[in-house]
């Protein structure tokens, strides 16, 4: 169910109505964990099994935790079933896919079968012909379960924590379930953690005025950034990335920055929504994106994008390594690690891997000059953030083309093709540059005065007005929950 979508808007109010009378009470659990697996179901009712599977595993597993002293067979036990979720559903066809190139490359006479296609069918049919049945079933495909990333990371945090002493376990199965599949983070985050979300589920939430005004004036900042813009540069950026070979340097380059702005449009415009719902809950969910394209270095930008994975990453992964703490090389090989697996987390492709590569490659080559006074105080502010937005576009191309030559071939086409006309939009770019202008205001001297009440009223007021006589209608998904 999308949050632009009519089926939500009636969804939410039936939910929100019942929700108003029962938060104070012992329903209130109850109601957000029916609504929440109503909201999954109503698209991929199967993977529901998928959900209670991971909550009610975690939930014994930290039950067990902390009721003996061997606490690391129970941590270990709950990686390898939330990354074995991960690896079966995500990265298993990938896997058998390059093992199976690998195979015929070396002449090898024989493939793995898909696991996803066979491994399932076939463990079904066995027991049914073991109990003496002539039915069959089919082969079947699996779809990647939308949101499988995020409430895997999310859980496996939470056992992290508890496992830590971060936090304390959460004694209530139905707190707990809540926490793990809360309808407004469930799809696409922001990742949350425990520490954070979990009280908020225990108290009786107070619902104010300033939070029924933020919430919808966030819902619709969000609305807009995803209708009137996502996926209005998704269709300049669709047709050039489709054929990048019909086209010359100007329009690849225009294309890649429509996409650099359309994934962000998109992303943050669904966080922004997922919080204002929540918000209206009474429920404070983490920012999650921060004017990320005002970064002045590529570690600055990890601290404005994607802020609950980049910390989770750097939390779970990048500091458990051994962070910054063995000297440079360890340093940059933990670098160089976290960033290829956070590009691998993003999906089953190679293209991912290299952007994740290209950020790694960016992160080594920028660290030391970032650290240098010459950069941090000579250097203007403007020509910093240019240089990070030029790396962070080449990696996007990356992470948009279709496969790791159609990303060389755009690159090298964008340094060494001739000039020709990009057939852009100027509404393409008027919309992306009066954004770009607003977040360089907003983090000036000025930020008062656009922060202030009538200009955000004077704003929402403009977002409504454009959308209903620009906007026909807007049925594309968000990107992330492809991820």
């Amino acid at each position: 169910m999308l949050f632009h979508s009519w089926d939500f808007l009636v969804f939410f109010l039936v939910f929100y109505c019942v929700y108003l009378f029962v938060k104070g009470t012992r329903l209130k659990l109850p109601w957000l964990l029916v609504s929440s697996y109503v909201f999954y179901a109503r698209s991929h009712p199967v993977y529901l099994v998928l959900i209670c599977w991971a909550t009610v595993f975690d939930y014994a597993a930290v039950r067990a935790m902390v009721k003996t002293r061997w606490k690391r067979p129970w941590l270990v036990l709950s990686i390898v079933n939330n990354l074995g979720l991960l690896g079966f559903f995500k990265y298993g066809r990938f896997l058998v896919d390059n093992v199976n190139a690998l195979l015929e490359r070396c002449d090898v006479p024989f493939a793995i079968s898909d696991p996803n296609v066979s491994f399932l069918s076939t463990g079904l049919n066995a027991a049914l012909s073991w109990l003496g049945t002539s039915y069959r079933v089919p082969p079947f495909d699996f779809m990647l379960p939308v949101g499988l990333s995020f409430y895997t990371f999310l859980s496996l945090g939470y056992v992290i924590d508890v496992y830590r002493g971060h936090v304390e376990r959460e004694r209530n199965l139905l707190r707990h379930a809540t926490f793990i599949s809360l309808f407004p983070q469930l799809l696409a985050g922001p990742i949350e953690r425990a520490g954070h979300l979990l009280p908020q589920l225990r108290g009786v939430p107070k619902i104010t005025r300033d939070d029924v005004a933020d919430g919808l004036s966030l819902f619709v900042v969000g609305l807009f950034k995803k209708i009137a813009l996502a996926d209005y540069l998704a269709l300049y950026v669709g047709m050039v990335y489709a054929a990048p070979r019909d086209y010359q340097a100007p329009a690849l380059l225009l294309a890649t920055f429509a996409y650099a702005w359309q994934i962000y449009f998109d992303f943050s415009g669904y966080t922004d929504m997922a919080r204002g719902v929540a918000r209206l809950m009474g429920i404070r969910l983490m920012l999650n994106f921060n004017n990320p394209y005002l970064a002045t270095g590529l570690g600055d930008f990890w601290r404005r994008w994607h802020i609950s994975l980049s910390t989770w990453f750097r939390d779970y992964v990048y500091i458990p390594l051994g962070g910054n703490r063995h000297g440079e090389v360890r340093t940059y090989i933990n670098m160089i690690l976290t960033m290829l697996i956070s590009g691998l987390w993003h999906g089953a492709m190679w293209t991912y891997v290299m952007w994740g590569a290209v950020h790694a490659a960016g992160r080594v080559c920028t660290r030391a000059l970032e650290q240098t006074t010459v950069y941090r105080e000579r250097v203007p502010r403007f020509a910093k953030q240019m240089l990070t937005f030029s790396i962070v576009m080449v990696a996007w191309v990356f992470f948009r083309a279709a496969s790791v030559s159609d990303a060389w071939l755009i690159l090298g086409r964008i340094i060494t093709s001739g000039l020709a006309d990009p057939l852009f939009p100027l509404l393409l770019v008027g919309l992306v540059l009066s954004v770009w202008v607003y977040q360089y205001v907003y983090e000036s001297r000025f930020r008062r005065i656009v922060s202030a009440g009538p200009v955000r009223a004077v704003l929402i007021v403009a977002m409504l007005i454009y959308m209903a006589a620009a906007v026909t209608s807007s049925n594309q998904e968000f990107i992330y929950l492809g991820f």
